[in-house]
């Protein structure tokens, strides 16, 4: 595969696949079929986090749909892929505050006319109240065939839906991600199991085939193709990112369209009978869309259809949002931008995530403080959730609390050991830090290929082996982290931060996310070594709303923010530290500076 310069990424996979057609043939006709996936609330041209235009959203998106709509020589099918619910203040508003009024997500979508979506972990993470009432609200079907009500067969949305164009019937089956009860509380999913995407699909398949004789089976899978990550394997039962696996292993699929991993995907693989599928998904926050086309022609020797399948990228960026779309929703976008101008308090200096990918910080220190002091507890785990955000100096706002808290994760206090505490610690800075044989390596552990060199993304920038959002530290505790390899273990904890004695066999309070309590991102079952059945027996307490609501009330009390760093913990060997810091800054951000 070849990439043009433009970025924009064509390719034609021709191939033939005999499928028997019911009712009169068609000949020559050209479906086009566009994807959406983790759109994160990406809805208007304009950034209301960083108060600033941007030409990544719906918006945009609506001005390429309609003009192939108006395409004589194809059919336009519009699908989503999931993700919408979470991200951008648009959605978090009418999630949780304007709720006497169908939810943005609805109207929009709707008046773009989708054909069908699937349901997406973070749809899921914005409560029953939210898309209960959305699945009401949309007029087209919204999928999960593999999220059942526990103790029965029956889904809990719907499965799959067959869409009509010139006669040809193309059936599309729905799937999420079953990693969302290791991500989310239970009281986000209360009544549902998350089934394996696999078994779900050798279910399903036969059903369709029997039932609705399609001419085209499409996946629409809230799902990635790295099936490897966070240590799953191809065998592993509920791969979070199976969508290649369901692809090889099971025979029917036309197309498979993928979401959730945010990785721009064209592969082309074949199922167990040695028949061709084709997976596409865009990256995400509707930076752009994946275009595929199945062009149909009747073979009357072989009585079949003759498919020719063409892939194509469309980048938002190329297109003006459009008039009458920005007309039609202007008032919730005025509503919007007054919800995030509200005032929340005032920060005495700025402050950024960028150090926080290398040690102790001021800004993961204020999630530190704020957690303690809202739980109570001992000891505190806290990541800086994203690389490269910052809040300045002066007054702050609603937008800028999606700058420090990026997800609508629920605060716990837990039970933990000394041990686990420690343990956990080292796994986390074991998939952070990489260690050193002397002073002139990384300090990140950055990925490799197979044979050592590093990965760089679209931007020249290399790539972390574990995303900041997995990046631990810990408050309560004084601790150093050890990245010269003659030491076996990163982490010594010497004491508490008040100078008492840290015991190992001792019992503390952990104040910690809910993503992080519930298994997400591995740091406590395969870190601390707890379980995922006994989890749910360590909690002590929980928020019932997010995190960053009790973010902002505690800045708003406060009035005067004073963001400090406690240095309750150190990289070292020092002389070693401070070189490979600035090494690492500079292939994560082409600069040196990194702040504070």
């Amino acid at each position: 595969m070849k990439y043009s310069t433009s970025l924009s990424i064509v390719f034609v996979l021709s191939c033939l696949l005999s499928i028997s057609l019911s009712g009169q043939p068609k000949n020559n006709i050209l479906i086009k079929f566009i994807e959406t996936s983790d759109i994160h609330g990406s809805i208007f041209p304009f950034d209301f986090i960083n108060n600033k235009p941007m030409n990544n959203s719906l918006a945009n998106a609506y001005t390429y749909i309609k003009q192939e709509r108006a395409k004589k020589n194809q059919e336009v099918v519009l699908l989503d892929d999931g993700d919408m619910l979470q991200g951008q203040p648009t959605v978090y508003y009418y999630n949780f505050y304007k709720t006497d009024v169908p939810h943005i997500c609805a109207s929009v979508m709707n008046f773009m006319q989708y054909d069908a979506a699937s349901v997406g972990n973070h749809d899921i993470e914005a409560g029953h109240a939210v898309y209960d009432k959305l699945r009401k609200e949309f007029v087209f079907p919204w999928l999960a065939a593999n999220v059942t009500i526990p103790g029965t067969d029956e889904p809990y949305f719907k499965p799959y839906t067959v869409i009509n164009r010139k006669g040809i019937r193309i059936a599309v089956l729905g799937l999420c991600t079953p990693g969302v009860p290791s991500w989310l509380p239970e009281i986000l999913w209360k009544g549902m199991q998350f089934d394996d995407m696999i078994k779900t699909s050798q279910k399903w398949i036969p059903i369709i085939k029997e039932k609705e004789k399609p001419d085209l089976i499409l996946g629409l899978f809230h799902s990635g193709t790295g099936f490897t990550y966070d240590n799953y394997n191809a065998e592993s039962d509920k791969n979070p990112n199976a969508s290649q696996l369901v692809a090889e292993k099971v025979d029917g699929f036309d197309v498979i369209f993928t979401g959730h991993d945010h990785k721009l995907t064209w592969m082309k693989t074949n199922n167990p009978s040695g028949k061709p599928v084709y997976l596409a998904g865009p990256s995400g926050h509707c930076a752009n869309l994946v275009s595929v086309e199945v062009q149909l022609s009747y073979n009357k020797s072989t009585k079949t259809f003759d498919k020719t399948v063409r892939m194509d990228t469309v980048w938002v960026k190329n297109y003006s949002a459009d008039p009458e779309f920005m007309e039609k929703f202007k008032s919730e976008q005025t509503e919007i931008t007054h919800y995030v101008s509200e005032k929340v308090g005032t920060f005495t200096e700025t402050v950024s995530t960028r150090p926080s990918m290398f040690g102790d910080s001021k800004f993961v220190d204020l999630i530190h403080t704020i957690q303690m002091q809202l739980t109570g507890a001992r000891v505190s785990f806290a990541a800086p959730l994203t690389v490269n955000a910052s809040i300045n100096k002066g007054d702050i706002y609603v937008r800028d609390m999606f700058n420090l808290y990026k997800y609508e994760n629920f605060l716990y206090s837990i039970k933990m050991s000394g041990r686990e505490i420690h343990n956990y610690l080292e796994y986390s800075c074991r998939n952070w830090f990489e260690k050193m044989a002397d002073s002139t390596g990384q300090l990140i552990k950055f990925k490799r290929n197979a044979v050592g060199n590093y990965l760089r993304n679209n931007k020249g920038e290399l790539m972390t082996e574990t995303n900041p959002y997995n990046y631990d530290n810990a408050a309560g505790i004084k601790y150093v982290v050890n990245i010269s390899t003659p030491v076996e273990k990163y982490v010594t904890i010497t004491s508490m931060s008040d100078g008492s004695p840290f015991y190992e066999d001792s019992t503390y309070t952990v104040a910690i996310n809910s993503y992080r309590a519930s298994g997400g991102g591995g740091l406590i079952t395969n870190g601390a070594g707890i379980s995922a059945e006994e989890l749910p027996n360590r909690i002590i307490s929980s928020t019932t709303i997010d995190l960053r609501y009790y973010m902002k009330e505690w800045i708003m009390k406060k009035g005067i923010v004073m963001p400090k760093s406690d240095n309750n913990w150190m990289v070292g060997p020092a002389s070693w530290y401070e070189a490979a810091k600035k090494r690492s800054a500079a292939e994560l951000f082409k600069s040196e500076d990194i702040g504070e």
